[in-house]
């Protein structure tokens, strides 16, 4: 066959075929070579781990400082050892950051009663390492006091805990209590807070409230992980009554408040054998505080003459008119002490009942006091009648 076309463009194609046949053959497999499987098998593993989507990041470790604050205080003052063992337990643990107020001196049954119009001294202790401070002032002063902001750096803890206190706060006792008033104050101002007392008896130790602590710690750190996820009962404090043999308990009991009553019982007490209380000052007071009190004193005293003064002028003018009346003020003591009364309910769910049969009773007690729909509606028809 004859070829027409021109020498140099048959040379031209000749070099693209001879091109083209090399890049087939390059793209042919070489039989000789190892699977791909077995290339990827022997490729670095870091290779397969960059094909991989990136693995989320581990969370970061928590900030320097940021174990939840617990706030503690009490009822029986300071020193007791309810507390300081309580205190010493929580930094042993090492899950919260814990700081104390409590009051410097016992202050056993006083109630929800706060200080006003005078100076609280707030005076820095040693607990076993702890931020601590000891009030001049009612539990429920020192909860508020250290939640205004104005002791701590802080304003709102984790959790409150009153306790231990030494003997059962129970029935009615929860309206004189100043370990339950501490842990109330809290639950005023929106943080939950524990109560924690131990059932006292005339053979109870010291020792007692070591088991004390032993028993109810896993409670309490259960507590500060359940507010922090929401999971905490929310607006109650929880009343915990521990039996006076705490390592012999038959476990916790929610419990519901009962309806005895301790009997009030007023003694008469000879004025030669017992001065009145008040005329002696707590050995725990600062020197100013001694001060202020001796200055409150002879204010008083000064009243007081001034008042017999102004008594002894108007006798006597009354003796110029003929009706002269000798007054003589008669001054008495007394003292009290509450005296149980038999048990009137038998329910097996009642604190105290719970408390004598061995149980941890955890009664979960509410700030509000309204009265029941009933009690309201007898209440409005009573005031209409009284009123017609």
């Amino acid at each position: 066959m004859t070829n027409h076309l021109p020498p140099s463009l048959v040379s031209n194609l000749q070099n693209v075929l001879a091109a083209r046949r090399a890049d087939d053959d390059q793209k042919e497999p070489d039989l000789s070579a190892p699977p791909e499987e077995e290339l990827q098998a022997q490729a670095p593993s870091s290779s397969t781990t960059a094909a991989e989507p990136n693995p989320p990041p581990p969370p970061p470790p928590p900030p320097q400082g940021s174990k939840p604050i617990i706030l503690v205080t009490n009822g029986d003052g300071i020193g007791s050892p309810g507390l300081t063992l309580l205190v010493d337990a929580l930094i042993r643990d090492g899950l919260c950051d814990v700081h104390v107020c409590a009051p410097d001196s016992d202050k056993s049954a006083s109630g929800h009663s706060v200080t006003l119009r005078e100076t609280l001294a707030a005076s820095s202790v040693d607990i076993n390492g702890a931020t601590a401070f000891e009030v001049s002032g009612t539990p429920a002063d020192c909860v508020s006091l250290a939640l205004s902001g104005a002791l701590f750096s802080w304003s709102k803890p984790a959790l409150v805990v009153s306790g231990i206190n030494k003997g059962s706060n129970c029935v009615h006792d929860i309206f004189y209590s100043g370990a339950i008033a501490g842990a109330r104050e809290a639950l005023m101002s929106g943080v939950p807070s524990l109560s924690i007392s131990l059932n006292w008896s005339n053979e109870s130790q010291e020792s007692n409230f070591k088991d004390a602590v032993d028993v109810c710690l896993p409670l309490i750190n259960a507590a500060i992980r359940d507010v922090e996820t929401g999971l905490f009962p929310k607006s109650c404090l929880l009343n915990i009554e521990i039996p006076t043999s705490p390592l012999i308990n038959k476990g916790f009991k929610v419990t519901k408040q009962g309806l005895r009553r301790s009997t009030p019982s007023w003694q008469a007490v000879s004025s030669t054998r017992h001065a009145p209380s008040g005329q002696f000052m707590s050995m725990h007071q600062s020197l100013g505080l001694q001060l202020a009190q001796l200055s409150r004193d002879a204010s008083a005293a000064g009243a007081a003459r001034r008042i017999n003064t102004q008594r002894k002028n108007v006798e006597i003018e009354s003796v110029a008119a003929g009706k002269a009346e000798n007054q003589q003020v008669v001054k008495k003591y007394f003292r009290l002490e509450l005296q149980d009364k038999e048990q009137e309910d038998l329910d097996e769910d009642i604190a105290s009942k719970a408390l004598e049969n061995g149980f941890i009773a955890v009664t979960p007690l509410h700030v509000s006091l309204l009265a029941e729909p009933d009690i309201q509606a007898s209440t409005a028809d009573w005031i209409t009648s009284a009123l017609n």
